[in-house]
Formats: C-alpha cells, structure tokens, sequence
C-alpha cells in the first residue's frame, strides 16, 4: 500500500502541476460567445429542481482537479476493462453529471466541438457558488479534456479521516497552499456527508474514546442517533453546517465549536496557521470570500488535458 501511494503521489506531481498559462477570461469570445449564459442557465434550472445539486456540482470539479488536473476524466464511463475514476470508493456518491450533460449538449448544437467538458465543469462550480448565494469571479478558460481516467487514481483524493499533515500533503503536491487548503475546505458549506465518512468520530474512537474529545459532545449525541453504528442506512448522514445551502461561512464558526463534521474539517485548528486562517474566515465572511476566489482561480487553472470531447462520458 505504502508503494501504491507514492507511485499515485507521482501521478498527482505528473499531471497536476502544471497550471494553465493559456487560460484567459475570452477564450471563447469569437467561438462560443454564449457559453456562460447557457451554463448558467442549465445550472439555475436544475437548482430550481433540487437544491443540493450546488453542492454536488462543486464537489465533482473539486474530485475532477484532484486527480488529474481540471480535464474532465471524472466524467469517462468505464470502457471495456478499464474502470474509470467515477468507480472509485470515494466517488461512488458524486452526483449532478446530468447537468454537465444537459449543458454539453445545449453547447453542441450552439458551438459544436468547441467547449471542453471541463470547462463546463469550472464554469458549474462558479455558478453553483454564486447561485447559492457565495461570490461570483471571471473564470479562466481553455481548458482540454483528459483521455485517460483511472479507478485507482481516486485513492489519492483527500479523504474525510485525514489529518492536518495528509492534507498539506496532498495540497503541496498540487502546488496549493495551507491557505488554499482552508479556503476550499469553506466549500464544505454546501451539503451532507453520509454517515461513513464520519463514523469513526463517534463511535469506538479509540481505546481511551468511545467519541472523538474534539468534537462537541452535545453534537456527537445527535449524530450518534443519527448514524446508529454498523445498523446505519448508508443514505443516514448530517449537513455539513447549519445552512447546508447558502454559500457562507457559517462552516468555520461550526469548527470554531467543536461542530466540525469530519475529521478533515475539525483538525483544520490542530495547527496555529491553518487555526488563525479559521477564525479570520470565520469572523469575516468577505475575507473567505476573496481567499475562497483566489484559491478555485489557482485549483482550477490546474490543467492536464488534450482534446474537447463532443460526448463528456467517452474520448473522441
């Protein structure tokens, strides 16, 4: 496993460290002059049709950047006897690919062959923060999309459980920051977390803590009738804060509380730089705005695609 992890280390430095000096703001200004309006549109309707598509619209470009840079593999099917990203354990609960779809396919009968898939997923994510609420920024484009998507790759995602240390780890080899890490952890304002990933947390913690001493008891309580053990529902869970969708950042306060609802969230105060970024977002909401802006700019100007794909789900 040891080895496994740092050939995937590899991978990761390979593929998401180069950032995408051509981006530009008009990258599709004489190509496909229309193409934020209609994103945003299809993203403004399918909110309308279910609130928590915001949140899962922002976790997919999240995923998508993590692995192989923003190239779109997270939306390749699976092709003979390769299973594709979306079949990793930790994508197994992503959601919102029909709104990448209906996007895509409202952009290929208007610019046929011009946007790439990632893109879209970028321009998404941006509207999901905006329709929910959070601020808006000019998104750089021009992104290709990837042809190789690997199930074995989404290991290396970050995971609910790690610590402060596997966190910085990961973001340093994506060329991000401690700053950006608590920045785009301020994502986790939007939506739920089922119980799994939590569950360690407050069930046979370890042999001194039945629940972890971090977390409020009075919280862990609630969750504990929540998640009832290994008897949990696997679609039992919490939102992640107290206005699981509006864009805000009502997050910090919660981990400022001991209400933090993973493990990745409540170790964020385990340092004094990551803590003091904490409270500085939680007592202002525009400072996590501007530091929330400048990190998704950084994190999605992460590129490593070839082509633009005419379907998301399959290479030309």
């Amino acid at each position: 496993m040891d080895v496994l992890a740092f050939v995937l280390s590899l991978v990761v430095i390979c593929y998401a460290s180069s950032f995408g000096d051509a981006l530009s703001s008009n990258y599709y200004e004489q190509t496909c002059p229309s193409v934020e309006s209609v994103i945003t549109n299809v993203v403004m309707r399918a909110t309308q049709r279910d609130n928590s598509v915001p949140a899962a619209l922002l976790r997919l470009h999240f995923h998508d950047c993590f692995i192989r840079g923003c190239d779109a593999s997270v939306l390749l099917d699976s092709v003979g006897g390769n299973d594709a990203e979306k079949q990793g354990l930790p994508n197994f609960t992503l959601r919102a690919f029909d709104v990448i779809d209906d996007a895509k396919k409202e952009l290929e009968s208007l610019c046929p062959g011009v946007v790439s898939c990632a893109d879209i997923l970028a321009l998404a994510a941006r509207d999901a923060v905006v329709t929910s609420g959070g601020p808006t920024w000019d998104v750089p484009k021009g992104r290709k999309d990837g042809r190789t998507s690997i199930k074995m790759e989404a290991i290396s995602l970050p995971a609910p459980r790690f610590t402060l240390f596997e966190l910085q780890q990961s973001f340093t080899q994506r060329g991000l920051t401690d700053k950006d890490l608590v920045a785009l952890s301020g994502g986790h304002t939007l939506g739920f977390s089922h119980c799994i990933s939590f569950e360690k947390r407050i069930h046979n913690f370890s042999s001194t803590y039945d629940i972890d001493p971090s977390m409020d008891p009075s919280f862990a309580q609630s969750l504990r009738r929540t998640c009832l053990g290994q008897n949990a529902s696997n679609d039992l869970g919490s939102f992640m804060d107290t206005s699981p969708t509006s864009f805000d950042n009502t997050y910090y306060k919660v981990i400022l509380q001991g209400r933090g609802l993973l493990t990745s969230d409540q170790t964020l105060l385990t340092s004094p730089v990551t803590k003091d970024l904490v409270t500085e977002f939680a007592d202002s909401q525009a400072a996590f705005y501007n530091a929330f802006v400048e990190s998704m700019i950084k994190m999605s100007s992460i590129t490593g695609g070839e082509e633009v794909r005419r379907n998301c789900h399959a290479v030309n």
